[in-house]
């Protein structure tokens, strides 16, 4: 007759799930309050103090810290571990149903003390999750009553369940303990920098290729991804989430009606106007060819019209804050293109992390530039009123490219792109090629310096009256000659925006 083990915080399920395990012929031990709860409703129950021959003690903080428990628990599916156990008259424990205080929701409350926080710190359940998660190749660990009903279906067919389940019940476990001590940690030392705490949401059906796997984490609970709802579509893959979120953290940083349209990470046109659906007409004119299979974000709500000028183009996935009733009439019809609403402008976290060989790398978010920064006319010429707002919102896009970013604009809509090039010649290139025609009045932005002349040689070419760039370089003073020589109008914004 195997032995289930049951120590539960949260009881939801737990009398369904202990019937079933009865009826199948388990012998239930529980500790303290479980065991007075299962007995409330009628089922049979031993004592863990019984069963261990040692009673509860310090007021119930050990329960079942004892080597009749975790013996049970670790020991291995051998005739040695076995007869060991015998030796002692205690036996395997083959399942285990147990989760912890709720030290979370705890600590979430008004007013509580530090001395109230410590006691909702569970050390045997842990200690339970951790031998059982462990020894996964023989024990089944149910450390989520949403899980009850799977372990059920399996021991229902040969009183036994798959290894193939208990190990990823084993994993859902040791994920448990890992996010309940990042809790308690980031209590006790809340000014840590570090205070990171992961949520896994959804395996994912691959990474950025077929042979990857991937999954998706949060930062809180029962979160959607990027903190939105998917309202239409299949589930987001590795690459459109990238994606979207470069688009997202674009659109958001703009306060006017904006659209930007992401492939493979890089914009392929970015516009601010009064209206979305003009907004959307002038980013797609940037890269019409690129932009198919694309991501778009809106940070207003997508509308109808808007939804109506898509046309024929494949889009991949939408976000926006919310969609209008005739928006999702129309973007019904797309099946194949996600709906995902995100109705939180504010970015969070508010820093980023990024994986190197056997290390990681933290950074704040680029949020622009600082207060207080001072742009500075270096050239003869001086911009007009129009024409700074023009060069104000090329520099913003350009923070949102990658390196080295080179945006043309014209307006408040980018004309043309060129980034991800190991030089800033090339990017200037390709941005003037998408531009095409569309050249003539253009002006231009560079997210970092110019570490030569050429590159204002190369603006000039194509026409381009007035550039923003950071300066900074050794060169400065041959670049301003250089601008001041071709009748170019130049700024200095003493800020870099590099984005790798």
């Amino acid at each position: 007759m195997p032995y289930a083990l049951l120590s539960v915080s949260d009881k939801t399920g737990l009398i369904e799930f202990a019937t079933e395990l009865n009826n199948l012929g388990w012998t239930l031990i529980a500790s303290g309050n479980t065991a007075a709860y299962l007995r409330e409703h009628n089922l049979a129950v031993k004592d863990v103090a019984e069963y261990t021959q040692s009673p509860e003690m310090l007021g119930g903080r050990v329960k079942t810290l004892h080597p009749a428990i975790h013996g049970g628990l670790l020991a291995r599916a051998t005739e040695a571990d076995r007869n060991e156990l015998l030796q002692f008259g205690w036996d395997y424990i083959d399942l285990v149903a147990v989760n912890l205080y709720p030290f979370a929701a705890t600590i979430a409350k008004p007013d509580i003390t530090q001395a109230e926080a410590i006691e909702q710190i569970d050390i045997g359940g842990v200690a339970l999750i951790r031998a059982a998660a462990k020894n996964f190749q023989r024990v089944t660990l149910a450390c989520d009553p949403n899980d009850y009903q799977t372990i059920l279906s399996e021991l229902k067919i040969d009183n036994k369940t798959t290894l193939e389940t208990r190990q990823k019940l084993s994993i859902k476990g040791f994920l448990m303990t890992s996010e309940y001590d990042t809790a308690i940690a980031n209590y006790f030392n809340p000014e840590s920098s570090w205070n990171l705490k992961l949520f896994p949401q959804q395996p994912l059906r691959y990474g950025e290729n077929p042979h990857q796997a991937a999954t998706l984490y949060a930062f809180t609970p029962n979160s959607g991804p990027l903190g939105g709802k998917l309202l239409q579509g299949k589930e987001l893959s590795y690459n459109n989430l990238l994606d979207l979120d470069a688009a997202w953290k674009t659109v958001v940083s703009f306060t006017a009606p904006t659209i930007c349209i992401v492939k493979h990470l890089s914009p392929c046109g970015i516009a601010s106007s009064t209206q979305l659906v003009d907004a959307y007409q002038a980013a797609l004119k940037c890269d019409p060819i690129s932009a198919f299979g694309g991501i778009i974000a809106s940070n207003k709500p997508f509308d109808g019209a808007t939804a109506e000028a898509l046309g024929k183009l494949f889009v991949e996935c939408i976000a926006a804050p919310a969609f209008t009733d005739e928006a999702k009439a129309i973007l019904a019809k797309r099946v194949n293109c996600r709906l995902l609403e995100i109705s939180d402008l504010t970015l969070s976290p508010t820093y980023e992390l990024r994986s190197i060989n056997n290390g990681i790398l933290k950074q704040d978010v680029d949020r622009g530039d600082p207060q207080n920064t001072e742009w500075k006319v270096v050239t003869m010429n001086q911009p007009t009123a129009t024409e700074l707002e023009t060069l104000k919102f090329a520099w913003h896009c350009c923070q949102h490219v990658k390196s080295n970013a080179i945006v043309f604009v014209k307006g408040t809509a980018t004309i043309g792109i060129g980034s991800g090039q190991p030089n800033r010649i090339d990017c200037v290139h390709i941005g003037a090629k998408r531009a095409g025609d569309n050249l003539n009045g253009a002006m231009m932005a560079s997210d970092a310096f110019f570490p030569f002349a050429d590159t204002v040689e190369s603006a000039a070419q194509y026409g381009i009256k007035c550039i923003v760039q950071p300066g900074g370089s050794i060169r400065d003073q041959e670049v301003i000659d250089m601008a001041n020589k071709l009748g170019i109008t130049m700024i200095f914004t003493g800020v870099r925006h590099f984005r790798h």
